[in-house]
C-alpha cells in the first residue's frame, strides 16, 4: 500500500517486548524502564492477526524486535505462527544475541529467515562497558550457532562518537571471515531532529522509508521520529493499518514520548 508520498509500505517491524537483558548506554537507562503487566501487552494471537491484516495490505516483510525479543517467553512459537501467515515473504529478527545459542536451531526450524545481531565492539571490556552487564562470549557463541543453522546474518554496529576506527576495521575483518554482513548504524537520538543523510548505512533517508512499527502495547507507529501513534482496533485491524500508512509523514522530526527500548529501532 502506498503512503501519501508514494512510498510502498511493505515492511512491518514488531516490538514483541520492551524488556531487555542488557542495559546499553545509548538505549536504556542504567536503572532500566518501568515494567508493564502481561495484560498490557499484545498476545501472540493478536500479533498474528495484525500480520495477517498487514499482508492483505501489501506487507511482505516482518521483523521481530524488542527490547530483546529472545527474552519473550514462547518466542519460537510466535515465529512459527507468524511464518504460517500466507503471503508473508520474509520474517527476520533483531537480537543482541546473548540468548541465541540454545535457540538458533529451533528458530530456524520454526521458519525464521534471517537475523540481525547487535555487536558494537569485539573488545570484551568495551562490550561490557557499553552494555553495562554483557558477556561478549555469549554473543559470539550465538553468532556461531546461527551460522551453523545457515541463517543470513547482519551484524548491527552502532557507531558512537568515541568508537575507534580500528574497532570498525576489526569488525569488518570478523564479518568477512565468516561471510556476515556488517551494517554500520549512526548513533542518533529520538529527541533530536531527524537528519536526512547519515555517514553510515543506517538510518535510511526518509524518502526511502518503507516501514511502520507495531509496539508491544498495541500501538502502531507510522514514523520512528514522531510522537504520532494509532491504537489498534481489533474490530477492524485493516482500518488501523490503513490509518497508520496514510498518516506517515514525509520526513521524521522528533519522538519525545517513547524510549528506544520500546520501539526497537
Amino acid at each position: 500500500m502506498l503512503d501519501p508520498f508514494k512510498r510502498d509500505i511493505s515492511y512491518l517491524r514488531i516490538s514483541v517486548t520492551d524488556k531487555c537483558n542488557l542495559r546499553c548506554v545509548y538505549c536504556m537507562p542504567a536503572e532500566g524502564v518501568p515494567l508493564r503487566g502481561h495484560e498490557e501487552m499484545l498476545s501472540f494471537e493478536q500479533i498474528r492477526a495484525v500480520v495477517r491484516a498487514g499482508v492483505g495490505l501489501g506487507i511482505t516483510k516482518v521483523r521481530l524486535t524488542g527490547g530483546e525479543p529472545l527474552v519473550k517467553r514462547g518466542i519460537v512459537g510466535l515465529v512459527k505462527t507468524i511464518r504460517e501467515v500466507p503471503g508473508l515473504r520474509h520474517l527476520g529478527m533483531t537480537t543482541n544475541g546473548v540468548l541465541l545459542e540454545p535457540l538458533a536451531a529451533a528458530l530456524r526450524q520454526a521458519g525464521l529467515d534471517s537475523l540481525n545481531i547487535s555487536l558494537d565492539t569485539l573488545n570484551p571490556e568495551r562490550y561490557r562497558a557499553l552494555t553495562r552487564c554483557g558477556e561478549i562470549t555469549r554473543v559470539l557463541a550465538g553468532i556461531e550457532a546461527a551460522r551453523v543453522q545457515g541463517f543470513p546474518i547482519k551484524i548491527n554496529t552502532v557507531v558512537l562518537n568515541d568508537t575507534p576506527a580500528e574497532e570498525i576495521s576489526a569488525l569488518r575483518e570478523f564479518c568477512s571471515q565468516r561471510s556476515l554482513t556488517l551494517q554500520l548504524i549512526n548513533h542518533y537520538s529520538l529527541t533530536e531532529e531527524k537528519m536526512d543523510h547519515y555517514k553510515f548505512d543506517r538510518p535510511p533517508d526518509c524518502s526511502k522509508c518503507n516501514r511502520i512499527r507495531l509496539l508491544a502495547d498495541g500501538h502502531l507507529k507510522p514514523c520512528l521520529h514522531s510522537d504520532h501513534e494509532i491504537p489498534l482496533d481489533f474490530g477492524d485491524l485493516e482500518a488501523s493499518l490503513r490509518r497508520a500508512i496514510l498518516s506517515k509523514p514525509e520526513r521524521g522530526s522528533v519522538c519525545s514520548q517513547r524510549s528506544m527500548m520500546e520501539i526497537g529501532g
